[in-house]
């Protein structure tokens, strides 16, 4: 039997892994709403205490802020794509790559991962490449996103030691491990001992047998823009919401709280509620902040795919209604 029939043949997920991400959620956002309403004023409700904060916010500034830097995110999450796509699957012109990966936004609402598996059908209708060989370099896309958030975390931590909570010294340690984690992978797919290992061999793991170190931190430099843009958006947007935030210290907070968007489940509620526990003093405005922040940037992406959508279906389906002949 084939990886793919495998695959087809798995069974599906059990019941508790579909409601593990609502779970969470609701803890999250149960946890919010007592922490908001045990700082709400006497009198007021807790519904009628947000919508005061959320109207007090300069919105046309806020979009003047966020909409530039969801097109700058998608420019930049294309060069990932398509430099991992050249290297380890096909010869693909960027111009080609940005609207369909553009289009792949509007699934990512749901689930980020759904999107990135959505780009691999298309990559594998196109040149006709393995699905696993494919969804390879998604895993690699996704192993490099964990290191350079990791990265960044330890540079911000580093830069804003004294103004990031205690806890977030943590992260120093954790790159240690993490460090010797990676060299321990990397010469487990490159070193010739481990040449005749079966697990190595698998379809799903080419991109880890032919990626050289540098392919990492190549990965990592052309992604780190975006996160340089997100600490200057968040630090001004914060400002907006009542809550002045210093850009070195939000070099030290919004790499860990991107981690929280990692967290499978709806609305980012983990990255959301991460942002009024770390400023305790501001939680209403720090919930509405972390949930429009965050949700919003999903739905702007997934109306900038509406724009690419038509475009997109011509690289997929030929313009005729059927797929693409392969190369």
């Amino acid at each position: 039997m084939t990886e793919q029939q495998e695959t087809s043949a798995r069974k599906p997920a059990p019941l508790w892994q579909r409601l593990l991400p609502w779970a969470i959620t609701i803890a999250c956002f149960g946890y919010l709403y007592n922490r908001i309403a045990g700082q709400t004023p006497e009198g007021q409700s807790v519904p009628g205490y947000l919508a005061e904060v959320f109207g007090s916010v300069d919105w046309v500034t806020w979009l003047a802020l966020v909409i530039p830097y969801s097109f700058v995110y998608l420019l930049i999450d294309t060069a990932v794509l398509w430099r991992a796509i050249n290297w380890f699957n096909a010869k693909i012109p960027y111009k080609q790559l940005l609207p369909v990966r553009a289009s792949t936004y509007i699934i990512s609402i749901l689930n980020e991962q759904v999107g990135k598996g959505a780009m691999a059908v298309y990559l594998n209708r196109r040149e006709g490449v393995s699905g696993w060989q494919l969804g390879s370099s998604m895993l690699f896309i996704m192993f490099c996103e964990f290191f350079y958030l990791l990265t960044w975390a330890v540079i911000g931590v580093w830069i804003s030691w004294d103004l990031v909570p205690p806890l977030f010294h943590n992260f120093i340690y954790i790159a240690i491990g993490a460090v010797v984690f990676w060299c321990a992978f990397v010469y487990f797919f490159r070193s010739e001992r481990f040449a005749g290992s079966k697990l190595r061999d698998r379809d799903i793991l080419k991109a880890f047998r032919e990626a050289p170190p540098s392919y990492y931190f190549i990965i990592i430099l052309i992604r780190s823009p975006a996160i340089v843009g997100a600490m200057i958006v968040y630090a001004y947007a914060a400002g907006l919401f009542g809550v002045e935030i210093p850009f070195t210290m939000m070099m030290g907070i919004l790499p860990v709280i991107f981690f929280g968007t990692l967290v499978p489940g709806p609305f980012r509620a983990v990255a959301v509620t991460l942002w009024p526990t770390l400023f305790p003093n501001h939680v209403a405005e720090m919930a509405i902040f972390g949930f429009v922040q965050h949700n919003f940037f999903l739905l702007f992406n997934a109306a900038i795919g509406l724009l690419f959508l038509r475009t997109a279906n011509k690289e997929l389906f030929g313009g005729t209604g059927k797929p693409a002949a392969t190369s």
